[in-house]
């Protein structure tokens, strides 16, 4: 249950400011380029636009067997809302999420997506189907987020415990301006991070301290805003890109989303795409 600050604060979202443009020096987007069965990015550059996706893991194409009937992954943007959530009472006491265990279970199968985390984006849409009802942003863009970010909380061999917290904590590289890196000085005094000269993303969705600061909640009752633990992590992602693109139901606004999050094309269509296969039972 998110206490009454933490819930007002969800409930009425902070006007977004525009953003301003990447400043002097920051890399240009590069040409979209084929894309591999696996690849490991270190993205650090889109760390301007929200201040998460240092840490870009991009997984592989449909996991299905070779005699499994081929699902047609669905075109367009936005992605589809995929299973939907049954009612769940979003102030109840302890872990909230923990409703959502009957619906995420069998989807855990389907998407090889642990059921904690398909709790977190599925209780982190339902709060925000209630608090900001003319946004509409689905479990499924948050799914296609997370596997792009960190793999849904298992990157280098993390693990999502029963609470949502990720251990060991995933850590991004230091944004100190090196070769298509950009350059954050530190924030926090490594508080949150580890490192007290440059910044570095944080968690399962990959956002930089400062961001977190200003967004971060608690998802899950326990009295901490954790970017380590996947159930804030993932409705604090849902507030930004509610309060970034407006309505996540019309492709502009959900592109918009997008690109504040990670200004990057190739992003925003490797997230679609996880997001597409989730919203039709394929996992990727």
């Amino acid at each position: 249950m998110m206490d009454a600050v933490t819930r007002r604060i969800a409930i009425a979202p902070e006007p977004p400011r525009g953003y301003p443009g990447p400043p002097a020096g920051f890399p240009q987007q590069p040409p979209r380029r084929p894309r591999r069965r696996l690849r490991t990015l270190f993205a650090a550059a889109s760390a301007l636009a929200v201040g998460v996706g240092v840490i870009v893991i991009s997984a592989g194409l449909d996991d299905v067997g070779p005699h499994s009937p081929r699902i047609e992954i669905p075109d367009g943007i936005p992605p589809g809302p995929g299973e939907p959530l049954p009612p769940i009472d979003v102030d109840a006491p302890g872990r909230t999420a923990n409703q959502l265990r009957d619906w995420a279970a069998p989807l855990s199968d389907e998407l090889g997506i642990s059921p904690t985390a398909l709790e977190a984006y599925g209780y982190a849409a339902a709060v925000m189907a209630r608090s900001s009802p003319g946004c509409g942003i689905g479990w499924t863009t948050l799914a296609g987020i997370a596997a792009v970010e960190s793999r849904h909380g298992t990157y280098r061999g993390a693990r999502v415990g029963d609470d949502g917290s990720v251990r060991p904590a995933i850590r991004g590289i230091p944004l100190d301006g090196s070769p298509g890196v950009a350059e954050i000085p530190d924030t926090d005094g490594g508080a949150m991070d580890g490192d007290a000269t440059h910044d570095r993303a944080m968690g399962p969705l990959q956002f930089i301290p400062e961001t977190w600061a200003r967004w971060g909640v608690d998802a899950n009752g326990d009295g901490v805003v954790d970017p380590d633990n996947i159930d804030d992590a993932a409705l604090t992602a849902a507030r930004y890109l509610c309060a970034r693109g407006g309505d996540l139901t019309t492709e502009d606004g959900w592109r918009t989303a997008l690109m504040a999050y990670n200004l990057s094309g190739e992003y925003l269509m490797d997230v679609r795409d996880r997001a597409a296969a989730y919203s039709v039972g394929v996992r990727r």
